[in-house]
């Protein structure tokens, strides 16, 4: 940091930051692998005498209770580390440097603490065989399922790190949150999740007496549990980060997707795992974490404030239909109604916290695709939510089912993201602009536009202007002032290192004119002035937001690359449905009667096992 460069490079870090970064890796995966080899040779008792202490306050064995505590915290650092990441590239840019950017090392550190927490819940159990689902690794160690799926996704997860420089220096600085390395990094820490809560129940030894209600473990348990699914919720919800800053690079028809999606996947999931009252738990405890975060890097560090979703409006509608619709032999009919109920009514009570929420709000140009993209993300998220709650309860269905509903609910998700990325950008669009001077230095100025064609736009999701890597962001909704014709209701910077655009959005249509660019020797681009009267065509967005992309890069590298990362991505996806298939089968036999839903009335005599 010290050393940063006085330009910010475009195409991947400095060759002295990247030796750094590989030493920090290094010492720290030594430093790991030295306490695993001091444990598993019996020369050190600190983990299991920290683990077993942990565990006698949580109810659980050291090799769970150890791994689940410092997987929260690390989660929660890589949370935080993400969302001020993002807002740091938002209002200024690139970076002098990875190492630069005090939020990567939030988010290196938090990564790093996922994946230990997988290795450690693998090597700490010993002479014992961890859960009923266990994996022979040598002769006498057994591993939990629940630690190679947190081992599996913390590693992928983190992968995604020196992966995103290699990218760079391939492709240029892709400033979205949706480049693939990126998507790496958030869908490892997301679905790590669903190793956490299957390490906690084979910690339990999948016997009867443990089936997930409060009734066991109580409150303690509950609030744990509560603490999982709002984090599986916080980890889906991730994704639509880019329209909670109100710079979405993408179709507003995505937002209602994604946010239906994660309500259906922890919801649901919440809800026939916990009992009753698990929809709302973890909702509440989502929204403490994001409003706490909102806090943190807006008035404490002083960077742009992320927005989120509510999901209350969907907690309140899961846990009312659990009330109606029968658990206890059709979760997946559950899971499915209350998917289209969130799409539907839930989707709604979104809509009206975007109002208030967000700049770029939902209006009537999605109305109709918007809340089809809600209905299939919300039964799709259902359907899964229900697969993930009843492999943790130990009643998936028959292995048939199950993977078909995995495999048709993935292959409706990639036609509706697909749907939502499909845009076009007109070939005969132009914005004039008028520049009325405010300020001369800096310069700031109010900016009216005149469309051509005058009728281009009918009832666009957006006409506005967006300023941004200037030292902050200022997004303005256009107010029109007659036909084609608009202005700005507040004045927008053009000075600096400011990007200053003007971006529409109508139906497919999603297309950008630059105002004002400066000039970036880091990528040879000329100043792109803004003067009085000038008119320019519309281009795509990409070729602005993403301006420092490499231009030069061969079209197959870019799609082959594209297409390791989602082929690794769908290895993840399976590793972790056969975790929770082979979790759910085989702890079923521990037992003579399998669980039913945590709420259900169930009069079965119970065998007795000791468990707390």
């Amino acid at each position: 940091m010290l050393l940063a460069a006085e330009t910010r490079p475009a195409g991947g870090a400095a060759i002295g930051e990247v030796i750094l970064a590989t030493g920090i890796g290094l010492g720290l995966t030594a430093l790991l692998l030295g306490l695993v080899f001091l444990h598993r040779t019996r020369r050190s008792t600190v983990l299991t005498r920290i683990g077993t202490r942990l565990g006698a306050a949580t109810g659980v064995p050291a090799w769970v209770a150890l791994p689940t505590i410092l997987a929260t915290l690390s989660l929660l650092t890589a949370l935080l580390g993400m969302l001020w990441d993002i807002s740091l590239h938002i209002g200024v840019g690139r970076d002098e440097g990875p190492l630069a950017n005090p939020a990567h090392f939030l988010i290196l550190f938090g990564l790093f603490g996922v994946f230990a927490a997988g290795v450690l819940a693998c090597s700490m159990p010993l002479e014992e065989k961890p859960g009923p689902a266990a994996v022979r690794f040598l002769t006498g160690w057994d591993v939990p399922i629940g630690g190679i799926l947190l081992t599996a996704a913390g590693f992928y997860a983190l992968l995604g790190f020196p992966l995103d420089d290699i990218w760079h220096r391939l492709f240029g600085q892709d400033v979205t949150l949706w480049g693939p390395t990126h998507l790496m990094l958030i869908g490892g820490a997301g679905l790590s999740i669903v190793g956490l809560l299957v390490l906690e129940q084979e910690g339990h030894g999948g016997l009867s007496t443990d089936d997930g209600d409060r009734k066991v473990g109580r409150t303690a348990r509950f609030v744990r549990q509560a603490s999982a699914m709002g984090g599986l919720l916080l980890g889906m919800s991730v994704f639509q980060g880019e329209y909670d800053f109100d710079v979405p690079q993408f179709r507003l028809a995505l937002e209602p997707l994604m946010i239906a999606g994660a309500a259906g996947v922890a919801l649901v999931s919440a809800r026939l795992f916990m009992g009753r009252g698990g929809a709302l738990a973890a909702t509440a405890f989502f929204l403490v974490v994001r409003g706490g975060i909102a806090l943190v890097v807006g008035p404490a560090f002083g960077e742009v404030v992320p927005t989120f979703p509510l999901y209350l409006g969907s907690a309140i509608l899961v846990e009312a239909l659990a009330l109606v619709v029968p658990l206890s032999r059709r979760p997946l009919v559950f899971g499915a109604v209350a998917g289209i109920a969130i799409g539907t009514v839930g989707h709604a009570t979104e809509w009206g916290w975007t109002r208030v929420t967000q700049t770029l709000s939902w209006n009537g140009d999605i109305l109709v695709e918007g809340t089809l993209m809600a209905v299939a993300g919300g039964v799709v998220g259902g359907l899964l939510g229900a697969l993930l709650a009843s492999g943790l309860r130990r009643r998936l269905p028959a292995p048939a089912v199950a993977r078909a509903v995995v495999v048709g609910s993935l292959a409706v998700l990639a036609a509706a993201v697909g749907n939502g990325l499909l845009a076009t950008v007109p070939d005969d669009l132009d914005a004039t602009f008028g520049i009325e001077e405010v300020q001369a230095d800096p310069r700031t100025a109010n900016v009216t536009v005149q469309l051509d064609p005058t009728d281009f736009v009918d009832e666009p999701s957006w006409v506005q202007i967006t300023s941004w890597q200037g030292d902050g962001l200022v997004v303005t909704p256009l107010e029109r002032t007659g036909a084609g014709a608009y202005r700005t209701t507040e004045p927008v910077p053009l000075h600096g290192t400011w990007k200053t655009l003007l971006r529409i959005h109508d139906g497919r249509t999603l297309t950008a004119v630059p105002i004002y660019l400066p000039a970036d020797e880091a990528i040879g681009a000329e100043e792109v002035p803004a003067e009085d009267g000038l008119t320019r065509s519309a281009v795509p967005e990409k070729e602005i937001l993403q301006r420092e992309l490499k231009e030069d890069s061969p079209g197959w590298l870019w799609t082959a690359s594209n297409l390791v990362v989602l082929f690794c991505t769908l290895i993840l996806i399976a590793a972790i449905s056969w975790g929770v298939g082979r979790y759910s089968r085989r702890a079923s036999r521990c037992e003579p009667f399998p669980n039913s839903p945590a709420d259900a009335p169930d009069d079965r005599p119970r065998i007795a096992t000791g468990q707390a």
